[in-house]
């Protein structure tokens, strides 16, 4: 078996055999067959992976190894409505030896501005919003808001299954049956659900130019567009735009009680010692220019991040809107540093073609690299601290003595610098007095020579 076959084991549902495959590429690296590359300073704080949907097959084992290989300076996992990947990245970073954290993403309602748009365009009052730092996929026992997520998903993807159904048969599917499947733990996205339906259309109708004039009719599109759409892998993002989103057939506008409020989401994320953070998308929406507002509102909640996915932001084509955005990210970083917001960044890979990782170097991204590298190593950092000595950013200790975000910040920023990951080295840690402050924490990192 090649190598390459060994990296695909990465990607299966089965955990013992990314496991053991993972066993098989770390021998041979230790046997100089496979060399990884020296580790940089390239971060990816928000890979999705396939517990949601990720558009390369990526599983967390998968995205650790890919993150050692290239020489990431650090890793984190994000996975909509979804805990399923925490542990497992967490061990596989390990492993590997990368700075691992993972978090979950999902959308939330905004009592307080219920009339503006923010992140979710057509959507007002509706925020996506991400937790970080989480150290477990098992919440404490009383915290049922994640299992209510899971639930209000399904829900809502049968419901969209239901009216895709009526509009495109005879290429109907059965949501247990086609689409969980295709998930390694049944949480279905809109992404698996339009590979289902991709699917059933071509078994439905075999020949191509059947197949085109289905297409064509139900997305009233010319034949010749569509082929070149089912040229493309499944799904397609064109066919997702004119079924599932707004004005489709199959979307569904969302109100005041689609999603939970925010509030409910906050105290979750707290709950289980993770840190929540404002996803931000271009600055472009009516919300999204009164972003000082919403952050402020936010951070009295709770917030303590800003999660952002440059590359959207940067690299395009149109060179006026190019302009426009750039500016805009610009303005949303110097506005996070005022408000002593960790800046946390990464590609999604929730489609294909996504980039696996930011290009710090691009010019407009430069002035920002500190930043970026920063706001992972915080995250990294508290991970690490919670994992350890439970002195997490939620932690009583952390109240006690780093009662200002500045202070937090700094704190958990060093100790992801420090810290080198491994479980060993994670073991080291947790030998480390907890009853003492900070600086005194900060020196013995330093002065263990066996930690940094």
């Amino acid at each position: 078996m090649s190598f390459n076959d060994i990296r695909q084991q990465l990607k299966a549902f089965d955990l013992q055999v990314r496991r053991h495959a993972l066993d098989q590429l770390l021998q041979a690296w230790r046997n100089r067959e496979i060399n990884c590359q020296p580790q940089n300073d390239s971060v990816n704080m928000h890979c999705h992976t396939f517990f949601s949907y990720n558009g390369y097959g990526h599983s967390p084992t998968s995205l650790a190894w890919l993150a050692k290989e290239s020489g990431w300076h650090a890793l984190g996992t994000v996975d909509f409505d979804a805990l399923d990947a925490v542990e497992e990245t967490l061990s596989a970073c390990d492993r590997v030896g990368v700075r691992g954290a993972a978090g979950l993403e999902t959308r939330v309602y905004l009592p307080e501005f219920p009339e503006w748009e923010f992140n979710s365009p057509g959507e007002p009052g509706i925020l996506y919003y991400v937790g970080v730092g989480f150290t477990t996929g098992h919440p404490p026992t009383g915290i049922g808001i994640f299992s209510e997520m899971c639930r209000r998903a399904a829900e809502r993807n049968q419901r969209m299954v239901a009216r895709l159904n009526a509009y495109l048969n005879p290429a109907t599917i059965d949501y247990k049956r086609d689409v969980l499947p295709l998930t390694p733990s049944g949480n279905a996205t809109e992404r698996h659900m339009l590979i289902a339906y991709d699917s059933a259309a071509r078994a439905r109708f075999p020949k191509q130019s059947e197949l085109v004039a289905f297409w064509a009719s139900k997305l009233e599109m010319d034949a010749s567009g569509i082929a070149e759409l089912l040229s493309e892998p499944a799904p397609s993002n064109a066919i997702r735009g004119k079924l599932m989103k707004r004005g489709g057939v199959g979307y569904i506008q969302p109100g005041p009680d689609t999603f939970p409020s925010v509030d409910e989401v906050t105290r979750g994320i707290i709950a289980c010692g993770a840190i929540p953070t404002c996803a931000w998308l271009d600055g472009l929406s009516e919300g999204e220019q009164h972003m000082g507002e919403l952050l402020e509102s936010l951070i009295a909640k709770g917030v303590a991040g800003l999660t952002i996915i440059p590359d959207r932001n940067w690299n395009i084509p149109d060179p006026k809107l190019r302009a426009t955005k750039i500016g805009e990210l610009h303005k949303v970083i110097t506005l996070a540093r005022a408000l002593d917001l960790p800046v946390i960044v990464g590609t999604e890979m929730n489609k294909a073609g996504q980039r696996l990782i930011d290009d710090f170097d691009a010019e407009p991204l430069r002035p920002f690299r500190g930043d970026f590298v920063r706001g992972a190593n915080f995250v990294y950092g508290h991970t690490v601290m919670q994992r350890a000595l439970e002195l997490g950013y939620q932690s009583e200790w952390a109240e006690s003595h780093l009662p200002t975000r500045r202070e937090r910040n700094q704190f958990y920023a060093e100790v992801g610098r420090l810290v080198e990951p491994g479980a060993e080295r994670l073991a080291q840690v947790a030998q480390v007095d907890a009853s003492l402050g900070p600086s005194k924490i900060i020196a013995e990192l330093t002065a263990n020579s066996h930690i940094i």
